[in-house]
């Protein structure tokens, strides 16, 4: 088990312990560093082969693994941390380095994403008003636009009574730890439990809730067909717009011969989609940082035979003429 201390780390122990710090990353020759407002900067920091060999070593040792040109990629976790080494002989920018943070809180919370533009108020109660709902939610977007820190935030809402199942390969939802009075059971994606067997066995464990990490793959039929069953759930995915989530998960479910009956099964069980990005904002003191926010939400729906998207938000600013026109088809589909 690797444990978050000095002798472990090194050098790069001040960064491990630094909570705003949420990236760590060494492309062999030069370390960079990203923290929780997505700013990205080169530490001059030295580091030598000398420690890079040390470190790996270590690594290795602790999860019994080799590194070597036979196994040339070396990956490691512990509660808050991914460890990726990738070596020399396959990279030839030379030895390379990823850590990657997930700590047991929410970054975000109301006040500070008013303050931080992340969203407008609007915005803000009508997805708590979604989850409270019980509405499925897909939160969407590139790598680093903070998907998972938005869903986990927004999970919070959901009532302690209800039974949630997290279902991840990496722990980062800890939602045992963030909401203890909850009825929560955590399920870790392994070799010998990958993520379509564990939606399945959370279906027979009395979910009210399922979160899924990531949607990637052909698990999303299985996520699907839970949610036509009543469970509620919160996922997340790769995509630049709201508008490709079901091509999106037509593309992830592969060839099948009753892609349009799963089209529309997307429309009638997904309920709502949102668009996390990132823009850059010149601050007081001249810097330019990268803030994140919430840029667009849609309404899945399904009517009399056809299927409907209502993208209700765009650029961040929410239309209340086409909310109301999502809400009324919402209502009717419920019915």
């Amino acid at each position: 088990m690797i444990e978050d201390e000095k002798d472990f780390f090194g050098v790069l122990y001040p960064f491990i312990r630094d909570d705003r710090i949420t990236d760590i990353d060494y492309n062999g020759r030069m370390l960079w560093l990203t923290d929780c407002d997505n700013r990205r900067w080169r530490e001059p920091l030295e580091i030598t082969p000398a420690f890079l060999e040390q470190f790996s070593q270590r690594v290795s040792n602790t999860v019994s693994r080799p590194f070597n040109k036979q196994s040339p990629v070396l990956e490691a976790e512990t509660k808050t941390l991914r460890i990726t080494i990738v070596h020399e002989s396959v990279a030839l920018s030379g030895r390379c380095v990823c850590i990657r943070k997930s700590l047991p809180y929410v970054r975000l919370n109301e006040k500070k994403m008013l303050r931080e533009k992340f969203c407008t108020p609007e915005i803000l109660e009508l997805l708590k008003q979604c989850v409270k709902e019980r509405k499925n939610i897909v939160f969407c977007g590139q790598p680093g636009v903070g998907k998972t820190e938005c869903a986990k935030f927004f999970s919070g809402f959901i009532s302690p009574k209800e039974r949630v199942i997290t279902i991840e390969d990496t722990p980062e939802w800890h939602f045992k730890e963030l909401h203890p009075q909850n009825d929560a059971v955590e399920l870790r994606i392994n070799d010998q439990m990958d993520y379509t067997g564990a939606i399945r066995t959370c279906l027979r464990l009395n979910p009210s809730w399922i979160m899924l990490s990531e949607t990637r793959s052909s698990e999303v039929v299985y996520l699907i067909e839970g949610f036509s069953t009543g469970v509620r759930g919160i996922t997340t995915l790769h995509t630049d717009d709201v508008r490709k989530i079901p091509d999106r998960m037509l593309n992830m479910a592969g060839n099948r011969r009753d892609a349009r009956r799963f089209e529309n099964d997307i429309y009638s069980f997904l309920d709502v989609g949102v668009l996390l990005s990132c823009r850059e904002v010149r601050e007081p003191d001249g810097t330019v940082a990268i803030r994140r926010y919430i840029d667009q939400i849609c309404f899945f729906s399904r009517e009399d035979g056809i299927n409907y998207l209502d993208l209700v938000a765009d650029e961040g600013i929410l239309s209340a003429e086409r909310l109301k026109e999502a809400r009324r088809r919402n209502r009717r589909e419920e019915k």
